[in-house]
C-alpha cells in the first residue's frame, strides 16, 4: 500500500468521490438537527398560547402545574395522554393533526402511555426534512461534477439545518408542516423538470406535499389554487393516458383542497382574524379613524378600537358582544379590506412595508428555546448553528421594494431558458419558470393574506409561508449560478 493511499486528505477524497452530495448534506442536516434537538440542553420551542388549538383535539392537556408560567418564556417537552374519554373537540382541522396522531402512537409504544414527549414528534419531522433536503439538494447535483454538487450541499446545509427553522419540531406549531412540505413541493418539483426519478412517484410527492402544505393552516388556502395551475403543467409532461388523467385529477384536486381549507376555518378565527384586520391594519394606519370607518359604513364611535388586539383584558366592549358582530364585524370582510389597500395604494404600501420588515425572520424571537429546568433566563434563545438565520434576519432589506426586485430578477434570470424551452416545444423545459414562480407566489400569498386578513398582528409567525419559500427560490437561483444553469436550457429528456 503507497504512503499516499494512507494519507487522511486522500482517503476523505477517496470517499467522498462515491457519497453523492444530496446523501451527504441530508446526512449532515440530520446530525446538526439530531444535535440541536435530542442532546441536552434541549432545543424547542415556547408556547405562546396557540397550543391548546392543536394538542387538546388530539388527546394531549398540559400537564406541568407551573405550564401557564412558562408562556412566551420556556420550552416545555412532555404533556399528558388523555386516558379515557377527550371532550375537547378539535379547533382546527389541520394536516398537522396526522403527524401529532401518528406521535402519540409511536410514544406510546416506545415511551409512555400516559406521557407524551414531544421529541418523539420532533424525531417523525426529522426524518422527513432529511429525505426532503436529500431530495432538494438532488434535484440540482444530479449529474454534475461533484465539485459543484458539494458546494451547492453545504449551502443546503447552512441555510436549512439552521435551529430557527429545525427549533419548530420540537413544538406543536404547524410551521414544522409548512417547511418540510415547501421543501418536498420545490423538491418534487425539480425532479419532475430535470426529468429524474419515475414521473407518476414524483407527481405524487408533490401532491401529497401541496395538499399537506395547503392543509396544514387556513392562511395557507391560496397555495392550493395556486399549485393547481402549475399541475396544468404537468398534464401535458407525457402523452400516456393514465398518467395525464392522474394529473389531471390532482389539479382538480388541489384546487378543491384550497376552497375546503378556507371554507373549514372555524367561526372563532374568522372573528380573531377578522377583528385584527381592521383594528391592526386600516384603523392603525389612517390619521382620521372616524373618516376610514365611514368608508365601510361603520359608526364613528368604533374609532376607539383603532390598534387593539382581540385578546386584551380589559376593552370598551366586548369582543363577543351582539351589537359588535351587528354593527362591526357585519360591516366588512376580505374583500372589502382588500379594496380598501387598492383604493388607497399609499396604505397599502404602508403595510406591505411593514410586512417586509417581518418576512425575513425564521424564529420567532418573542419565544424562547430552552427549558426552564436550564436555567437560562426568561425567553432566551439558542445561538447553535443559527448562522443563517441571523444573517438573513439582520442583513436583509427590510421593504416590501426589495422584494419586488428580487421577484423581478428571478423571472428575468430564467425567461431566457423558458423561452428556448417554448420555441423548441419543450414542456419539460418550459417548467423551471412557472415552478418558481409558483413558490414565489406561494410565498406572496402568505404576505397578502397575513395583512388583509388580520392587520399586522403576529406578522413574524403569519408569513413563515414566505420566508420559507424566499429561501427556497433563493437557494435554487444559487445552485443553478455554481451550476452554470441559470438562463442555459439544460439538456433534458422527456421532451
Amino acid at each position: 500500500m503507497s504512503e499516499r493511499s494512507l494519507q487522511p486528505a486522500h482517503r476523505v477524497k477517496t470517499f467522498l468521490r462515491f457519497l453523492p452530495p444530496s446523501v451527504a448534506a441530508a446526512a449532515a442536516a440530520g446530525i446538526i438537527t439530531i444535535v440541536a434537538l435530542f442532546i441536552p440542553p434541549f432545543i424547542g420551542i415556547a408556547d405562546n398560547g396557540d397550543y391548546y388549538r392543536i394538542a387538546y383535539g388530539n388527546g394531549l392537556y398540559f400537564n406541568a402545574p407551573d405550564y401557564t408560567e412558562q408562556y412566551f418564556g420556556y420550552f416545555v417537552k412532555d404533556y399528558g395522554i388523555f386516558q379515557y374519554f377527550n371532550e375537547n373537540a378539535g379547533a382546527l382541522a389541520s394536516s398537522q393533526s396526522l403527524f401529532i396522531k401518528l406521535s402519540i402512537v409511536l410514544n406510546k409504544m416506545v415511551y409512555s402511555p400516559a406521557v407524551f414527549d414531544i421529541r418523539i414528534q420532533g424525531a417523525v419531522y426529522v426524518l422527513l426534512y432529511v429525505a426532503a433536503i436529500y431530495l432538494l439538494v438532488e434535484s440540482l447535483t444530479w449529474s454534475i461534477p461533484k465539485k459543484q454538487g458539494y458546494a451547492i450541499a453545504v449551502i443546503a446545509v447552512f441555510m436549512f439545518a439552521d435551529t430557527g427553522y429545525t427549533a419548530y419540531f420540537n413544538s406543536f406549531y404547524g410551521e414544522s408542516v409548512v417547511l418540510i412540505m415547501a421543501m418536498l413541493v420545490m423538491a418534487s418539483g425539480m425532479l419532475l423538470y430535470r426529468n429524474r426519478y419515475n414521473d407518476y412517484a414524483m407527481l405524487t410527492v408533490f401532491v401529497l406535499s401541496t395538499l399537506l402544505l395547503t392543509t396544514s393552516k387556513q392562511q395557507n388556502a391560496p397555495v392550493g389554487v395556486l399549485a393547481a395551475g402549475l399541475t396544468v403543467l404537468f398534464v401535458f409532461l407525457r402523452k400516456n393516458g393514465m398518467y395525464r388523467l392522474i394529473a389531471s385529477l390532482s389539479c382538480l384536486s388541489l384546487a378543491a383542497a384550497g376552497v375546503l381549507t378556507y371554507t373549514l376555518i372555524p367561526k372563532e378565527f374568522v372573528n380573531i382574524n377578522q377583528y385584527h384586520a381592521m383594528t391592526r391594519g386600516p384603523l392603525l394606519l389612517t390619521d382620521n379613524p372616524e373618516e376610514t370607518l365611514k368608508a365601510f359604513g361603520i359608526s364613528k364611535q368604533y374609532a376607539i378600537l383603532a390598534g387593539s388586539n382581540y385578546y386584551e383584558t380589559y376593552t370598551t366592549i366586548s369582543v363577543d358582544s351582539p351589537v359588535l358582530q351587528e354593527d362591526f364585524f357585519n360591516r366588512y370582510g376580505f374583500v372589502s379590506i382588500m379594496g380598501y389597500y387598492i383604493s388607497n395604494p399609499d396604505k397599502a404600501v404602508q403595510m406591505l412595508n411593514i410586512a417586509a420588515r417581518n418576512a425575513f425572520t425564521i424564529r420567532p424571537m418573542a419565544m424562547g428555546n430552552f427549558e426552564r429546568s436550564e436555567h437560562k433566563g426568561f425567553g432566551e434563545q439558542t445561538m447553535f448553528f443559527s448562522g443563517y438565520s441571523l444573517l438573513k434576519m439582520n442583513l436583509s432589506p427590510k421593504t416590501f421594494g426589495f422584494i419586488v426586485i428580487w421577484t423581478v430578477t428571478v423571472i428575468g434570470l430564467y425567461l431566457p431558458s423558458f423561452i428556448a424551452a417554448l420555441k423548441k416545444r419543450n414542456r419539460r423545459g418550459m417548467m423551471r419558470l412557472p415552478l418558481l414562480l409558483t413558490m414565489i407566489l406561494v410565498g406572496l400569498s402568505g404576505i397578502a393574506v397575513s395583512i388583509i386578513g388580520a392587520g399586522d398582528a403576529d406578522l413574524a409567525k403569519h408569513e413563515f409561508l414566505f420566508t420559507v419559500a424566499f429561501d427556497l427560490v433563493t437557494f435554487v437561483v444559487i445552485a443553478d449560478l455554481i451550476r452554470k444553469q441559470l438562463w442555459r436550457q439544460e439538456r433534458l429528456g422527456g421532451g
